[in-house]
């Protein structure tokens, strides 16, 4: 069992507000406060260089925690900027040719979707949308169909960011072993929330962010690239980190993932990451994921029996992420009004996955996410305030 009042009690945030927005940027422990404040006072003593030097040892713990955190080798991570530098740097990687095939899914984020109609700009690509079942997740059986030996790249939110669905992402990879197809995995808000094996799920790649449910800083997020194609890929941005100047003429990549890095980064950030995830392991992503995931059941039975209120998230399992509209409500106005009262939401709008959106024939959901340090009174408490705002 989780001891969430000591939990709690690490977390300095709770004292302010309600937090249920924990899948845009969670609540951070006072460890990972502390390590980045330590650090950055490092820096203003000795020099940003010289406070580096000096915390070698935190950075490199980083890598071995990430690695771990998803059963990799550390030699696979790269620790950017965040989850988009990391995606990016994985799929404008990848050496497409005439006649490729991309697959996604209809509830793919924008960001995402946004590079693939870029790429097939560049390259004489074909860029297909594999159907939702029944319960809105994407439809395995017919991405099975859809396969031949010139699909190039399956490219999947695991958690799609407009919504609870969690994807079958193992069975996808399946899929794409099966087909010797590339499998990209966006896990911005899954990793920290749920134990991630890159071997089960079969993924090639995975990105994902410090800030969300790893409770780490923003700006900081990792990039896995498995080794059996790593030296296949070249990134789009090089510099003296990624690669080594050998002659006027020539240069070589850096041998492991970390080719995908660049020479500048925020230190504290990534040492800070790096305890959060020491912070995660230390919990159990199994108590996390149950605890999680029986406080969302919890919320959306609840918020089910307010009326105007209808709970949008579909899927067969379901995540941490709650969402819902309000009958006759604007979505931007009852997150706004919560806000208020002191309980943090967010909104996600149909441009963040228009697909969806308009299969759903919905123009904005509210969104609320738990994490194992809110409480049923929380619960209770949001669902009082929405039912009085309402």
């Amino acid at each position: 069992m989780l001891d969430i009042e000591k939990l709690r009690s690490e977390t300095p945030g709770l004292a302010n507000v309600i937090h249920f927005n924990n899948a845009g940027a969670a609540l951070m422990p006072q460890a990972v406060i502390d390590a980045q404040i330590q650090h950055l006072q490092l820096e203003a003593e000795i020099g940003g260089y010289e406070a580096a030097k000096k915390a070698r040892n935190q950075i490199q713990r980083s890598y071995y925690a990430i690695a771990q955190l998803i059963n990799a080798n550390h030699e696979e991570i790269a620790i950017v900027e965040n989850a988009t530098r990391a995606w990016t740097m994985a799929f404008y990687g990848i050496p497409f040719k005439d006649g490729d095939r991309i697959l996604t899914s209809v509830a793919e984020y924008a960001s995402n979707y946004i590079a693939f109609l870029q790429v097939k700009k560049r390259v004489n690509i074909s860029l297909e949308v594999v159907p939702d079942d029944e319960q809105g997740q994407l439809d395995v059986a017919a991405l099975r169909n859809m396969m031949d030996e010139r699909v190039r790249l399956i490219a999947i939110s695991h958690i799609p960011s407009q919504g609870g669905l969690i994807q079958p992402v193992a069975e996808i990879g399946a899929i794409a072993r099966e087909y010797g197809a590339w499998y990209l995995l966006d896990a911005c808000q899954s990793v920290g929330q749920m134990p991630i094996d890159v071997e089960a799920l079969g993924c090639h790649m995975l990105s994902a962010t410090g800030r969300k449910y790893l409770r780490g800083p923003r700006g900081i997020g990792f990039l896995y690239v498995s080794n059996e194609i790593l030296q296949e890929l070249e990134p789009p941005v090089l510099d003296l980190h990624s690669a080594d100047w050998m002659s006027p003429d020539a240069y070589q990549l850096k041998p492991d993932a970390r080719r995908f890095e660049n020479w500048e980064m925020n230190i504290a950030a990534k040492i800070g990451m790096g305890v959060a995830v020491d912070y995660a392991l230390m919990i159990g992503l199994d108590l996390i994921e149950a605890r999680v995931q029986s406080l969302a059941a919890q919320f959306r039975d609840m918020l089910s029996e307010i009326e105007g209120v209808t709970v949008r998230d579909r899927g067969l399992k379901k995540s941490g992420i709650a969402t819902f509209t309000v009958e006759g409500q604007e979505a931007t106005i009852i997150h706004e009004k919560l806000a208020e009262k002191g309980i943090n939401t967010s909104v996600s709008p149909r441009n963040y996955a228009i697909m969806d959106f308009d299969a759903r024939g919905l123009d904005a959901l509210i969104r609320a996410s738990v994490h194992y340090y809110n409480t049923e009174d929380e619960l209770e408490n949001f669902c009082a305030v929405l039912n009085d705002l309402i």
